[in-house]
């Protein structure tokens, strides 16, 4: 498979997910019978199923009949959804959502969701019951933040780590030999400072060489790296050119940071959440620009649904531009006289039913679908690539309110 190929699966893999959640963020529950099992990849299914029969034993205490029986039918249905699974979870794990959900008018529906191999693996175990789902740590695995390298460094010691979308990992730490400032009695005030600045130097190269060891292998793959700590430690560091000269290339960001232990890192990230904001969306920036740059030459670029629908079918899309906020449904209507027509509507509302606007006659509807889906199924048909852009900037504002949060870059010019 190629990069843009699987760089496409894995952007529509992201949106079905972020439907689902949406989905499950929208039901409550009455009191504490809405169930969610996080279940990683190296947990033996057989050990969940007996968690499950011993909730299941444990919730006939319940007082509430009606929640009893609500908490109870949830366990069942999972222990049901457990049994399509051999001794693992798939890579990734599981997450299982299972309660009785009010449906207006005092009364519920039961719903089970099940999602297979989320977008990152599952920690660990986890077994929630409340008036809501548990969908957060899904939220926090579809955030765009991406692989950023941390490290914060003082005289005294140094911690380096990992930012992987919202999720600190702190990998390496060292102490220094950096002697204090008063020297010793009898060593001379020259012999001292030369022996710190020496000590000093040693440390930053060793810090120089936990970071190279660990971010090296993965520079192709990393947003960046952010430097953390006081001043001057940090501008000594980085003014040293101690880090490999491809490293100092990935630098986006130093910051003035108290603490350089492990919470030092988590102090890094919150100081440089300006900076990661824009890294997040510099790849949204620069195929807006790009769009823009040729929406005013005139050429190879389209936008709207229907256009950019016309465009897709005929193969002229290089990139499907698709604005993250973009919540609608097409309608597909015919008429007697089997003329096909579309129209695009908000999916929290019905249909509005459509009028043919080539014969006039009354058209009914033959199908109804998610808009992104629809438009993604065909660029993959096509051989397009797909691209979700961020409300986070201007432009992509522009691309949702504008131009109703559809537009493509295409190969060539085709006058639709």
């Amino acid at each position: 498979m190629s990069t843009d190929a699987g760089d496409a699966n894995e952007d529509r893999r992201k949106y079905e997910f972020r439907k689902v959640i949406e989905e499950l963020d929208d039901y409550e529950g009455s009191g504490t019978q809405l169930v969610t099992i996080y279940i990683p990849d190296d947990k033996q299914i057989s050990d969940v199923v007996a968690h499950v029969t011993q909730e299941h034993s444990e919730a006939s205490n319940i007082k509430s009949k009606q929640t009893r029986t609500n908490v109870q039918d949830a366990l069942t249905s999972i222990k049901d959804r457990l049994r399509y699974y051999d001794t693992f979870p798939p890579d990734n794990g599981i997450v299982i959502f299972s309660g009785a959900v009010n449906s207006g008018g005092g009364q519920t529906d039961m719903v089970t969701r099940v999602l297979d191999s989320p977008p990152e693996p599952i920690q660990s175990f986890r077994y929630h019951c409340d008036s809501n789902f548990l969908t957060q740590p899904l939220e926090d695995m579809l955030s765009d933040k991406g692989l950023f390298g941390l490290i914060v460094l003082d005289r005294r010691e140094a911690n380096v780590g990992w930012l992987r979308g919202k999720r600190v990992e702190p990998v390496k730490s060292a102490s220094s030999l950096v002697p204090g400032k008063q020297r010793k009695g009898g060593q001379s005030a020259q012999r001292f400072a030369r022996l710190r600045l020496e000590a000093i130097d040693n440390f930053y190269q060793e810090v120089a060489g936990m970071a190279n060891d660990l971010f090296v292998p993965e520079r192709h793959e990393m947003g960046g790296i952010l430097v953390g700590g006081p001043s001057p430690t940090k501008d000594e560091f980085l003014d040293g050119d101690y880090l490999h000269h491809e490293l100092g290339d990935l630098v986006v960001g130093k910051f003035d940071v108290s603490y350089t232990d492990e919470s030092g890192l988590y102090d890094l990230v919150d100081a440089a959440q300006e900076v990661l904001a824009d890294q997040e969306v510099m790849k949204d920036k620069s195929q807006m620009e790009e769009f823009f740059e040729k929406l005013h030459t005139g050429e190879q670029a389209t936008y709207g649904f229907g256009p950019t629908r016309k465009n897709l079918i005929m193969g002229s899309v290089d990139r499907l531009l698709l604005s993250e906020d973009l919540r609608s449904d097409v309608v597909v209507y015919e008429c007697p006289n089997g003329h096909e027509e579309y129209e695009v509507v908000d999916r929290r509302h019905g249909d509005p039913g459509h009028d043919c606007t080539e014969c006039g006659e009354e058209a009914e509807k033959t199908d109804r679908e998610d808009v992104i889906e629809h438009l993604m199924e065909i660029a993959e048909q096509r051989g397009t690539e797909t691209k979700f852009i961020s409300t986070d900037f201007e432009k992509g504002e522009q691309l949702y309110d504008a131009f109703g949060g559809v537009a493509g870059i295409l190969r060539y010019s085709t006058g639709v």
